[in-house]
């Protein structure tokens, strides 16, 4: 049997299945978890966030209209709006946790703690962008939207997407430049889309 789209589990959750909202959760929750993380920098307030989209979107799916953006794109526009929500509402950003995930197994222990280093080094750098070049460098280089899709879910002109991210992206090149002396703009392009 094929996998069902998104629209098809959306239609399906509308007319109150719950196997197909659970489908639609299992497919996203991870993204929006992700998102919500490098946005706030804590583990704590994106499990938070995550759970607010879902409810969010169990009260507001009879009305989503899949022709002005994909679910994803919607789920991703509700996310922002919760963060921001949640991040002005506590008037502090929460202390980055440094405890990153294990790194894989490699053959050189040394590259891998250097990896490890540089994904935290990268998720404080973006973490300290002003949220409005956080937003644009997150969805686009770490999440892999297009600038069209960006733009959506940002409610923003595409050239506005595009002069935010490179603006941001400026900006995280010098702050990696200046936390460490091995890591220069060039680098850059390696590690924006790494695992954060």
């Amino acid at each position: 049997m094929p996998t069902p789209s998104d629209i098809e589990l959306v239609q399906r959750a509308a007319a109150g299945d719950r196997a197909a909202f659970a489908a639609i959760y299992e497919r996203h929750r991870t993204v929006v978890y992700r998102f919500a993380r490098l946005m706030s920098g804590s583990d704590a307030t994106a499990e938070d966030v995550t759970q607010e989209v879902f409810v969010t979107l169990i009260h507001t799916i009879p009305t989503y209209e899949p022709q002005r953006a994909g679910l994803l794109t919607y789920l991703y526009g509700v996310a922002r709006n919760v963060t921001r929500n949640r991040i002005r509402r506590d008037r502090r950003f929460v202390a980055l946790e440094t405890a990153a995930s294990a790194p894989a197994p490699a053959d050189d222990p040394h590259d891998a703690a250097s990896r490890a280093q540089e994904r935290v080094l990268l998720r404080r750098a973006i973490l300290s962008l002003p949220s409005r070049y956080r937003e644009a460098v997150i969805l686009s280089d770490v999440h892999g939207l297009t600038y069209a899709e960006t733009a959506r879910v940002l409610h923003l002109p595409v050239g506005t997407v595009r002069s935010r991210l490179s603006r941001g992206r400026q900006m995280l090149a010098a702050r990696l430049g200046a936390a460490t002396a091995p890591v220069h703009a060039s680098a850059l392009p390696r590690i924006e889309r790494c695992v954060v």
